[in-house]
Order: C-alpha cells, then sequence, then structure tokens
C-alpha cells in the first residue's frame, strides 16, 4: 500500500530506462481539461483581486520547476533522477521527474495550502508560525501521498535509490515547496517582486538552455 524507499532494484532502472519524456503517444484530451481547469483557478482568483493566492501559487510553482529541472540534471549526469514518472501513468512526461497532470496539480498546490492557513496569518499553534505549522502539515501529507503512488502497481512513482524516499522527500523537497507558498506572500512587495521574477526567470533560462542540449 506504502513505500517509504527505493529498492534499488533492476525492474525500477528499467522503467526509468524506458521512460519516453515528450512523447505524444499517450497523449489525450484530460491534458486539454486540466488545463482548463488551472486557467479557471488562476483568473478566478485574479477577478476576485485576491493576489496574495496567485503569488502563493506563483512561488510554489516556481519552486517546483527549479526541483524537476535539478532532478532531471541529476538522471543525465548519474544515469538515474532521484523520482521519474513511468509512461504508463500519463498522457505526457514533460520531465523525467513529473508528469503534466502531476505539474498541473502543482501549480494548484500553492494556492491550496495558503487557503488552508488560518485568515489571520500572525496566529500562532503550539508557539509557531500557523504558516511554518501549516507548511509542515501539507509537506507530510504530499510526501505520503508520493509513498502511495511509489507502491501502485503501474509504477507512477518511480525511486531507484534505496538512500531516497519518504523522509528526504518530506525535508528537502515538499517543506521547502509549501514554505514558498505560505511565506513569500506576506513578504514586502519589492523582496516578493524580486523573488517571483528571479524564481521564474531561472526557470525560463534553464529550461532554454537544457532542453535544446538534450540535458534534460
Amino acid at each position: 500500500m506504502l513505500q517509504f524507499w527505493g529498492d534499488g532494484s533492476q525492474e525500477a532502472k528499467t522503467l526509468v530506462e524506458q521512460i519516453r519524456v515528450r512523447s505524444t503517444e499517450n497523449f489525450n484530451w484530460t491534458f486539454i481539461f486540466i488545463l482548463a481547469v488551472v486557467f479557471y483557478v488562476y483568473w478566478t482568483e485574479i477577478h476576485k483581486k485576491n493576489y496574495d493566492v496567485i503569488y502563493a501559487g506563483a512561488a510554489l510553482y516556481g519552486v517546483h520547476w527549479l526541483y524537476e529541472i535539478a532532478n532531471a540534471v541529476i538522471g543525465h549526469v548519474t544515469g538515474y533522477p532521484l523520482w521519474s514518472v513511468s509512461n504508463e501513468s500519463t498522457t505526457f512526461i514533460l520531465l523525467i521527474g513529473v508528469c503534466w497532470e502531476l505539474s498541473m496539480m502543482f501549480s494548484l498546490a500553492g494556492i491550496i495550502s495558503f487557503k488552508m492557513l488560518p485568515q489571520d496569518r500572525t496566529k500562532k499553534i503550539l508557539g509557531m508560525d500557523c504558516r511554518l505549522v501549516g507548511a509542515l502539515e501539507m509537506a507530510l501529507l504530499f510526501a505520503l501521498v508520493e509513498s502511495f503512488l511509489a507502491a501502485t502497481s503501474n509504477h507512477s512513482f518511480i525511486w531507484v535509490y534505496k538512500w531516497w524516499g519518504v523522509l528526504p522527500v518530506f525535508v528537502t523537497t515538499y517543506i521547502p515547496f509549501f514554505l514558498a507558498s505560505n511565506f513569500v506572500p506576506d513578504m514586502k512587495p519589492k523582496a516578493r517582486k524580486t523573488f517571483l521574477i528571479t524564481e521564474w526567470a531561472l526557470v525560463a533560462l534553464l529550461l532554454v538552455i537544457l532542453i535544446p542540449l538534450g540535458i534534460i
């Protein structure tokens, strides 16, 4: 039901080696429907002038892309990424570790996390900043969901390395994701603008350089 660590098996390695990045072989119309849902959510929040919500979504989604790029580079250099998705589990693989459905979910994850915070974001929970508590809770939830995906029969998620699993995913990946969504909206305007512009400029630059080179 749950898989907590990679098993280092030949089966896992073979599945990774068979991944077809940006192939349209499994493409179907759910791609368009999911995109429409994401557009609806963002434009609804923009129409309501809920800009803090937009900042939260954009902050987490940018961090997500930086992590996925780094993971793809690791895969290129070492032979295997820290995480990957299987051909059978998706309609379209963007980078070796992320499919369309997963990426679109992360485009909304920051919005969801931010909306789950107390209306008074200065509130303390067990003596801790509620934004930090919220980030830890969401990170734990997502790490457990990933452990379920890693255990699915169609190998929705593939962990090759035996030292990679729920704990490192929780600490090194999901906590930073949700810290971004929960804290960036409350930054001073200049700092927030600098963070978001720098984050997304770096994402764009890396994609423009690394994809044509065949690295990711």
